[in-house]
């Protein structure tokens, strides 16, 4: 069973993506520039710019990004030609993606990075906070036995994984700060109520890439489709004060334990059904809500005129957002 709870973004993403190239863009002189590579170029700039951000945070040089940049885009131009025979793969890859043949041929024969590694401690957290045999009659998480009957955590681990021992899944989350054991008792009860593994960076870092990857793999499928691939919808409001920005956090915090609470029980079930029924089981699905608050930029003031500071009525003013709450 695979019911991950991480960090999250209010989409719906199942899998496949393909990487826009921006060579055509770059071969093309400014005046010729559309509407759409102009959008192309700020959208671009809004998804390098955090994680420009964290790479200077984290000491990662821009050789390093260049490099892992470049190995993305002949994975993305080699996934749009899967059939192609590999005498020709090179120079089509050279093609679409602007490197050199010398370049793309290195690049193809750096090893392939490793598997996702399954988040087991993640899905025994989901179940524990979501489904409804391990929560009490207030709907939060029971305080369990560590061992014994069911309800217990033994039990709980169990129906997660048997590759993993119950002892060892509970020393995970021990650490990473999300339960607590009671020696005297020999329960085991839950302290957050989000798997955000607090002072584990290698983690964090593991969901950043996770979650983000994914919403933008459903926000570029959508833009390469027809729209309809992925769930993926936001509201945006401007003009709030840190006070009411409190207000919503909570709201939004009461909205994702009501979507977790639904989702975990009803993908169970049908996890269960699939392997029952003998259906391939060869999908993954990542729900989730984020919510995004910064202090809004000043307006920008117009360009006095050389004659006069005061601009007139025919003057060109820059456009100010529009102000209020849309979807």
């Amino acid at each position: 069973m695979r019911i991950p709870v991480e960090m999250c973004n209010l989409h719906i993403y199942t899998e496949s993506m393909r990487s826009p190239s921006p060579s055509a863009l770059a071969r093309r002189p400014e005046a010729a520039a559309t509407a759409e590579d102009d959008a192309l170029i700020q959208a671009m700039d809004a998804l390098l710019g955090p994680l420009a951000q964290l790479a200077v945070a984290k000491g990662m040089s821009c050789a390093a990004v260049e490099g892992q940049l470049r190995q993305a885009f002949v994975r993305a131009a080699r996934d749009t030609h899967p059939t192609l025979l590999p005498h020709r793969m090179v120079s089509r890859i050279a093609t679409a993606t602007g490197l050199s043949r010398r370049e793309v041929t290195r690049l193809t024969q750096v090893a392939a990075a490793p598997p996702r590694r399954r988040p087991v401690a993640a899905e025994v957290f989901a179940l524990w906070a979501n489904d409804a045999q391990y929560r009490d009659a207030r709907g939060r998480p029971r305080k369990l036995p560590r061992q014994g009957d069911s309800p217990s955590f033994e039990t709980l681990a169990r129906s997660v994984t048997r590759d993993v021992h119950p002892r060892s899944l509970l020393d995970e989350l021990l650490r990473l700060g999300l339960a607590a054991h009671n020696a005297a008792e020999d329960s085991v009860a839950l302290v957050q109520d989000a798997f955000v593994p607090r002072g584990d960076t290698e983690r964090m870092l593991g969901f950043l890439g996770n979650n983000v990857g994914d919403h933008l793999g459903a926000a570029v499928d959508n833009v390469l489709g027809d729209g309809r691939q992925h769930f993926e919808q936001a509201v945006f409001a401007d003009e709030l004060s840190l006070q009411s920005i409190d207000a919503m956090r909570e709201t939004i915090e009461a909205q994702w334990r009501a979507i977790s609470t639904s989702l975990v029980p009803k993908l169970k079930t049908l996890i269960d059904a699939d392997h029952a029924a003998g259906r391939p089981q060869d999908q993954r699905l990542r729900v989730g809500l984020f919510s995004y608050s910064e202090r809004m930029p000043e307006p920008a003031s117009p360009a006095p005129s050389p004659d006069s500071t005061v601009a007139s009525a025919t003057d060109p003013q820059p456009p100010n957002p529009p102000k209020g709450v849309r979807s």
